[in-house]
């Protein structure tokens, strides 16, 4: 019989042989968040009136979307043999993007949960995801998920997932996360397989963040596993990075909300409210020990995330920049693997170039800036980073295509990934087309079944930020799945296309692409802009040009103002004198005329095709 939440013990006097620390890992859409749900329910953590799909995503945008951002802790009791155990329960993202927030949950369990979609098999973020639990020497229950669908083939992703593995096919768990078919069973599974924690109870406390949250009413909310020692309320603590202390307002653990307790001991996993404000004192990765008799040896933090990609994002209206700040700040702490700094831009004034680990987190964190924050914004394309040589040696790391050097240049180095894709074999000349065509190069290719193929690419980041995913999905019908590492860097010839009007360089379109691709992309910005840029009273000239050599040309035709509209009959020699007047006019106002651009050009031209036709579809 399930137990009910009033019979879990007191958090600060717990056995750690009766708890269990587990995530579940798998690919997007497997269905973690709704295995989620049916182990709410049937711990009775969550009343049934209470109850609503994907109840531990909490931000609008999952709950739209139907994907996972924030991982989130739960703590669930269960009663197995006559024992109650309590269950640290983590429901991590499973888009490759977010990755790094799978990485900070594993390092927070003893075992995790393996979830793979019976209909749909094993994809390339399950690999990924099963390659990092094997790294932090995890407890691995393999379960296939979604066993009620029509399509599910049961038997040949269990042996396929066995085979992976290395375990027998009938140790893998069949469920429906859906119907609640076989989800009490895995829980007595994982009571059964999953090590409880091992800490020292009487040494000094050690506790390390793994997540932390802004609430505006109580400040930082962070997320922590108490690895030795414990942690009572009212104490004072230290953060070992910084030397910070605090004193600890409030101590529990999430039954989904928020509980308060006494304190955390050995092996638990709950939150501290220490009423700061500042976002930066709450690290994640650091560790927490108390300020009296504390711990001298921090433990092992995690990696600092690697930004993948970079944007630049401006506000619509100049004076939100001091908000837009603010609002980065507050979304940091939400999300550790943000990274910022100012920059200028003379097309688009003050703003930030910011770091994303891919094209969805960068989505994400400007639709999260939007709506939380009430801002308008314009993002530039997106780029990554590039290291170029010039021939006196000197070397600059170049962020933004306006910090690319003029001069005498060497070699330009950009970052290269190792890509994982897997998808059925009869898609494997689409695949192959589209990763040559992206400068991609084979290194090797293995059947997983007869049906299901798994090719392994190495590609610049470059040419796979900007839709390369939406290009797989639609030559492979959508089955393809992709995962990606960063491997190093490679020389390559790259040059930056100026984009210029009436002569005049706009930073904001300018691009750093491979010299066989520069013409198409001057072409076609040329293109855009002549259809966005308003006609003046004089002819824009719009030029694509690498160094000082153009490559792609449009014009915006002049507005023609009718001068004789009034001279009606008469002397041919009255329309020819105003005429050559008019003819002057407008030679003087091109050499002193400036173009503006209107907002809306900006954000027309910096999207993507995709987002331009989405938008016209609405509209």
């Amino acid at each position: 019989m399930p137990a009910t939440l009033s019979n879990a013990p007191e958090p600060s006097r717990t056995d750690p042989a009766v708890i269990r620390n587990f995530c579940i890992i798998a690919h997007i859409d497997h269905g973690k968040s709704t295995l989620a749900d049916r182990m709410l329910q049937l711990t009775g953590v969550v009343e049934q009136r209470q109850m609503r799909a994907q109840y531990l995503d909490r931000m609008d945008i999952e709950r739209e979307r139907g994907i996972t951002i924030k991982s989130q802790a739960v703590r669930m009791p269960w009663d197995q043999s006559g024992t109650s155990h309590i269950l640290n329960m983590i429901d991590t993202p499973g888009h490759v993007d977010f990755t790094y927030e799978v990485s900070r949950s594993l390092a927070a369990c003893e075992g995790c949960v393996l979830l793979v979609d019976a209909a749909q098999g094993i994809e390339a973020q399950t690999l990924a995801n099963l390659y990092l639990a094997m790294e932090n020497e995890l407890t691995i229950i393999p379960v296939l998920n979604k066993i009620d669908l029509p399509a599910a083939q049961p038997e040949k992703f269990a042996a396929e997932l066995a085979h992976l593995i290395g375990c027998d096919p009938s140790e893998v768990l069949k469920v429906s996360a859906k119907t609640g078919e076989g989800v009490e069973e895995l829980l007595d599974e994982v009571v059964r397989q999953v090590p409880p924690p091992v800490g020292k109870a009487d040494a000094p406390a050690r506790a390390m963040i793994f997540d932390s949250v802004y609430d505006s009413y109580r400040g930082v909310v962070t997320y922590v596993k108490v690895v030795d020692g414990k942690l009572g309320k009212r104490e004072r603590i230290q953060m070992m990075s910084t030397g910070a202390t605090h004193e600890l307002l409030e101590i529990g653990a999430s039954c989904p909300e928020m509980t308060p307790s006494d304190g955390l001991a050995v092996g638990e996993v709950g939150y501290l409210i220490t009423g700061v404000k500042d976002v930066r004192q709450s690290k994640v990765g650091d560790t927490i020990t108390s300020l009296k008799h504390g711990a001298t040896e921090a433990l092992g933090g995690y990696k600092d995330p690697r930004p993948m990609v970079f944007s630049g994002l401006y506000p619509l209206d100049g004076s939100d920049y001091p908000d837009l700040r603010d609002a980065l700040d507050k979304l940091l702490l939400n999300d550790a693997a943000l990274v910022y700094e100012p920059e200028t831009s003379a097309a688009l004034g003050f703003g930030f170039r910011v770091g994303f680990l891919g094209l969805l987190h960068l989505e994400v964190v400007r639709e999260r800036l939007e709506r939380e924050f009430n801002l308008d914004l314009i993002a530039t394309a997106p780029n990554v980073v590039y290291n170029v040589t010039m021939e006196d040696g000197t070397e600059h790391v170049v962020t933004n295509p306006s910090e690319f050097p003029t001069g005498k240049i060497d070699e330009v180095r950009e970052p290269v990934v190792r890509a994982t894709l897997l998808a059925p074999s009869e898609f494997i000349g689409a695949i192959m087309e589209l990763c040559q065509n992206r400068r991609g190069s084979l290194q090797g290719m293995d059947y997983l079944s007869e049906e299901r193929v798994e090719l392994r690419y190495t590609l610049p980041l470059a040419e796979i930020v900007f839709d390369f995913f939406d290009v797989l999905k639609s030559k492979t019908r959508g089955y393809a799945s992709l995962d990606y590492e960063p491997t190093g860097e490679q020389a390559d010839d790259l040059v930056k296309v100026d984009i210029l009007l009436h002569g005049d360089q706009v930073d904001a379109f300018s691009a750093i692409v491979h010299k066989d691709k520069a013409y198409a992309y001057g072409v076609r910005m040329a293109g855009k802009l002549r259809d966005l840029i308003p006609r003046q009273q004089f002819e824009v000239p719009i030029q694509a040009a690498i160094g000082a050599r153009v490559i792609a040309r449009e014009t915006v035709r002049a507005i023609r103002k009718d001068v004789l509209s009034k001279c009606y009959g008469g002397d041919i020699s009255r329309k020819r004198k105003l005429l050559e007047k008019q003819k002057e006019g407008k030679k003087r106002m091109k050499v002193v005329g400036r173009v503006e651009v209107p907002q809306e050009a900006f954000i027309a031209a910096l999207s993507s095709d995709a987002e331009v036709k989405d938008s016209k579809s609405k509209k």
